[in-house]
């Protein structure tokens, strides 16, 4: 009867999406994140901004797309309800955000906030929702910051050492997929359910139904990634990869890591030292926070109720 429901507001929802008559939605709660709810408006426009941000998601199936943003605005909520604990609103100032979404949207060349508004309104959807979600993460990326700051760990002589021991370093062009195993899950079991979506569709439409990092909306694309920002295990599986390959499973902070090679090349060493030193020291950075990121969200994760109407 559940899985009967949840069809029936699947077709609901698409219903609405071909005939695309938002004002005559009844609008129902579907669930409740503690004290949040999440409403079927809710899961129309989430639906609609991943089709906008990441093409992958018109190619899947309804139900999976469902599925998608359901988990999709319940890890949003999770995110903005441990971020009310400490801030009162969820607000930032108008430059820094401005920025931030100019440069979020890059992919999409969205160059101005003129063009960032008229893109979304195009496609129906509040530029001020989309503003909300960016703000979110933002707040959300200056708590872990605030908690996990001193416990990177990065050696600035070893990054040094590698920059000046070659003339060239190769890049890769990299996707990912970070998963994770709830109790009641078996890692084998789990691990044959993403081998087996990426052989049926591909890559980035099982990053987006199955991964939980927060490249998941954009199908997990890395982009350009120096081997020098990598550490030694990744590096020693990525090297022997053709183009189109995958990893198996690498055990990371916060869940396994599975990633694609899309590409790769070889370029000159041809920049300022010291620069460069800063830019692979702030990559690091970002990467193990990252990391911190998802340990801290599973964390939290567990002292949250939802419950399904």
């Amino acid at each position: 009867m559940i899985k009967l429901t949840k069809y029936i507001i699947i077709s609901i929802i698409y219903s609405l999406l071909i005939t695309n008559n938002c004002n005559s939605v009844e609008n129902k709660i579907l669930f409740k994140v503690n004290n949040e709810i999440i409403t079927s408006l809710d899961i129309l426009a989430e639906l609609e901004y991943l089709k906008a941000i990441n093409k992958e998601f018109n190619k899947m199936e309804k139900e999976k797309t469902f599925e998608i943003s359901k988990n999709s605005l319940i890890r949003e909520k999770i995110k903005e309800i441990d971020i009310k604990r400490i801030v009162k609103k969820i607000d930032i100032e108008k430059k820094i955000l401005d920025k931030l979404i100019l440069d979020y949207f890059r992919e999409l060349k969205i160059k101005s906030i003129g063009e960032f508004e008229k893109y979304f309104l195009n496609k129906n959807l509040n530029p001020d929702s989309i503003r909300k979600k960016i703000s979110i993460e933002l707040l959300w990326n200056q708590l872990i910051f605030s908690k996990y700051n001193k416990n990177i760990k990065i050696d600035k002589e070893l990054i040094r050492k590698n920059l000046l021991k070659d003339e060239k370093q190769k890049e890769f062009l990299l996707s990912e997929i970070l998963f994770n195993v709830s109790e009641n899950e078996d890692l084998n079991s789990k691990l044959d359910l993403i081998e087996n979506s990426i052989k049926k569709i591909n890559f980035s439409q099982t990053a987006l139904a199955y991964s939980i990092s927060d490249t998941a909306n954009k199908g997990g694309k890395l982009g350009w990634v120096k081997e020098t920002i990598l550490n030694e295990k990744i590096y020693k599986e990525l090297k022997d990869l053709n183009k189109g390959e995958h990893t198996k499973p690498i055990l990371v902070p916060g869940g396994f890591l599975i990633l694609q090679l899309l590409d790769y090349r070889e370029v000159n060493k041809n920049f300022n030292i010291d620069e460069e030193i800063k830019k692979i020291i702030k990559e690091k950075t970002n990467q193990q926070l990252n990391r911190f990121s998802n340990i801290y969200f599973n964390k939290v994760s567990k002292d949250i109720i939802i419950n399904e109407f």
